[in-house]
């Protein structure tokens, strides 16, 4: 969702060229739905003024394209940024050297990046609307004669490292005994993965939406879903050690995160208007945005003890099939930004 473009270029190679501006005063449509929809306990801070907040946008959310379209941030104090990330673990890296201030990712990059003592915090989550609908799988070709998750013994199995899907892919190897020594993951950025996946150079792939959905559409099949209890359906909101540490610069990256969850809660209500976005920022066709949609469709609230345990599992699991080297305590990396009970989904937006 978040220029030092310089510094992010040299120290993220997985960020996008493409990071726009979106500020206050900005040039987007003054009749736009939520240019003037903030909470009422969002008065003006003219303190904030200061600020220009780097949101990073995880591999295309939306959040970009649905910022022009909603207005949200047109009246906020503070200026917006968007930096693009192709996938979690160097977004993480990002908020934990303060390249940005706030973005969300899968399940697993809080966890490898805690691992390496980053210095961030899990802020919020973004929770499925959809729980039912799996947001990544582990797909394989078109004429595998792979059936279940026990087939991928021996076989290589495409994973963006430190990613949901790594997750996706060892607890999918757990749940039939198997231990990713039984399989060879075999780490891909989620570009080159899909070169390796579509050339034959690899049996499998643990991928997320659209790549996952586009994938089956031309003919690929889900070989296992990304659900519970392997997988989460939930993503997390991450931001900077530094924009947490400051009081004022808090309670504003606040209203930033808030501005977010409206945004996104009028898309919900707006499904043809949010694939369109999503089609525009991801560069892919208008029905490939509709097929995924459902794996972008989210309530946001605050982190809850459940969420920590969740976290906290996955972190051991991962500890223990040594895919990172140090004990995690998800715990210690949670700072709620949010109040209790907020959840985005009952927000009054209009459509």
């Amino acid at each position: 969702m978040r220029k030092r473009t310089s510094r992010l270029i040299g120290a993220v190679g997985s960020l996008a060229l493409a990071t726009t501006l979106t500020a206050c005063g900005s040039d987007s449509d003054s009749t736009a739905p939520l240019s003037n929809a903030v909470d009422a306990s969002d008065a003006k801070h003219p303190e904030w003024s200061k600020y220009t907040f780097t949101v990073g946008d995880n591999g295309g959310d939306g959040s970009q394209e649905l910022a022009k379209i909603t207005g949200v941030f047109d009246n906020a104090p503070y200026k917006v940024k968007f930096a693009r990330f192709t996938y979690g673990p160097p977004l993480v890296q990002a908020a934990a050297s303060g390249d940005i201030d706030l973005g969300s990712v899968g399940d697993v990059p809080p966890i490898t990046g805690a691992a390496k003592e980053y210095g961030f915090k899990v802020v919020a989550v973004n929770r499925s609307l959809t729980p039912g609908q799996a947001v990544e799988n582990i797909i394989v070709p078109k004429g595998s004669t792979l059936k279940t998750a026990a087939d991928l013994k021996g076989k290589k199995i495409a994973v963006p490292q430190g990613s949901s899907a790594h997750g996706l892919g060892l607890n999918a190897l757990k749940s039939v005994g198997l231990t990713p020594r039984d399989a060879k993951l075999v780490f891909l950025d989620p570009a080159a993965a899909a070169t390796a996946f579509n050339t034959g150079k690899v049996d499998a792939w643990s991928i997320w939406n659209p790549q996952s959905a586009i994938a089956v559409k031309n003919g690929a099949r889900i070989l296992v879903k990304g659900l519970p209890p392997i997988d989460q359906t939930s993503s997390y909101y991450v931001a900077s050690d530094t924009s947490l540490k400051d009081r004022t610069k808090r309670a504003a990256l606040t209203d930033v995160l808030k501005r977010l969850s409206r945004e996104f809660a009028w898309a919900v209500k707006n499904p043809d208007k949010y694939a369109q976005a999503l089609s525009r920022e991801q560069g892919i066709p208008l029905d490939d945005a509709k097929a995924s949609l459902a794996a972008y469709s989210n309530r946001v609230t605050p982190v809850e003890q459940s969420d920590i345990e969740l976290e906290q599992k996955l972190a051991d699991a991962f500890l223990e099939a040594g895919q990172i080297t140090k004990k995690v305590d998800a715990k210690s990396i949670t700072d709620n930004l949010l109040p209790a009970g907020y959840d985005s989904s009952k927000l009054k937006v209009t459509s």
